[in-house]
């Protein structure tokens, strides 16, 4: 809403301005959703070769070999795995590269 320059000089004068008052439940440094990690899942597929997932998991996290067949071995047996975490950011962007390469991935919230 826009006031006319008129009223705001007669409100300043009028009016006193106090520093915020912060309760327990207003602290800033407090946890928010915004603070909560974000989970990054790999669904399983009726198309990609576990060979090519395995590929993939390498080529974009940096896993091992071993990690990276392991966590294909969980979306092939198990439906899905988790294979990254952090902040919604980082996980829209992987979830964006996992499906540049042809993935079904999802994010969510960690609980």
């Amino acid at each position: 809403m826009l006031i006319p320059l008129t009223q705001v000089h007669s409100q300043s004068e009028t009016e006193v301005e106090t520093a915020p008052v912060f309760t327990e439940d207003d602290d800033p440094a407090a946890s928010t959703d915004e603070d909560v990690p974000w989970i990054v899942l790999v669904w399983n597929d009726p198309i990609n070769l576990m060979s090519y997932v395995t590929h993939v998991l390498q080529k974009l996290f940096g896993y091992s070999t071993e990690k990276a067949t392991q966590l294909m071995l969980d979306v092939h047996n198990k439906g899905r795995a988790v294979v990254s975490n952090g902040t919604r950011e980082k996980a829209e962007l992987d979830v964006f590269r996992l499906h540049e390469y042809g993935l079904w991935a999802t994010m969510q919230k960690d609980s």
